[in-house]
């Protein structure tokens, strides 16, 4: 094969030469410089991106709004491409350093809460919504909830990084990863084709974790590879896919902490309702 890579016996950081994240993303964790986080009037501090894992906990949230639980919250604009997430401030919530993460004032010695399958567990076990209390239809949530947390680093990370992101094309980890995608989405197309949701018949969080990522992807919103992945075969995620986005919440959810796109789909910083009417507003009729 020419141009072979050979790994060296030892490897060392090269910030130059790996595409747009090379110059942010480092091989240690912890803080690169001191700046504290807002807090704004409501319980429930968010700081996250409207990335699809940012997503999930937006359109929780307006979910959870629109069902009247006392769910209001402040979401604040964590800006991954300018290095927000390695402040001192967000370090302290989450030493991962990646969005979302939540903070719940209501109790003096709040835990900060990370990893967004953590974050959609504690608002419906807080609130009791979105998540059968027990037995077999709370199983299945469960383990849809958790396929997509298992799944998921193949679409971004993977698949994602090779197709749209990476600095040169590669055949090799393209299609490793196409592969890998496209027996997601049978995984889902075929049950789907028995359930009308996720986990079958309610709507719950398992829906709400996997639609950013999967449902945005045949949906055409996502790394613009509808045609290459052929996403019209799953017939039964385009039907779910379609009936989410009709979802008042959703589409509230879908536009926070986020500055790009539309205007009507901007959104930096939510704090409360009106923020969200007042954008939608703009959206041509």
């Amino acid at each position: 094969m020419e141009n072979q890579y050979t790994p060296p016996k030892i490897w060392t950081h090269d910030a130059e030469s790996g595409g747009k994240w090379a110059s942010i993303n480092r091989p240690v964790s912890g803080a690169t410089h001191e700046k504290e986080l807002p807090i704004g009037k409501h319980a429930l501090q968010l700081y996250s991106m409207g990335t699809p894992n940012g997503q999930k906990i937006t359109i929780m949230l307006e979910e959870l709004l629109a069902l009247g639980k006392d769910a209001e919250y402040d979401a604040h604009m964590i800006k991954i491409g300018e290095g927000d997430q390695f402040t001192s401030g967000f370090v302290d919530i989450n030493p991962n350093s990646k969005i979302p993460a939540l903070v719940d004032h209501s109790s003096d010695d709040a835990e900060p809460i990370f990893e967004s399958a953590s974050i959609l567990l504690y608002l419906a076990e807080k609130f009791e919504a979105l998540l059968p209390t027990e037995g077999n239809k709370r199983t299945k949530v469960f383990n849809w909830l958790f396929w997509l947390h298992g799944s998921a680093p193949y679409l971004g990370g993977g698949f994602g990084h090779f197709y749209a992101y990476a600095p040169e094309k590669f055949e090799y980890p393209i299609n490793r990863f196409t592969m890998e995608i496209k027996r997601q989405l049978d995984v889902l197309d075929k049950q789907l084709a028995t359930n009308e949701f996720i986990a079958g018949d309610d709507y719950s969080i398992a829906d709400i974790a996997i639609w950013p990522w999967y449902g945005n992807l045949v949906l055409g919103n996502l790394y613009d590879a509808q045609e290459f992945l052929q996403v019209e075969e799953y017939t039964h995620i385009q039907r779910w896919a379609t009936a989410m986005l009709t979802r008042p919440a959703v589409q509230r959810g879908c536009i926070i902490n986020r500055n790009w796109g539309e205007e009507w789909e901007q959104l930096e910083n939510r704090h409360n309702a009106d923020d969200i009417d007042k954008v939608l507003a703009l959206k041509p009729k």
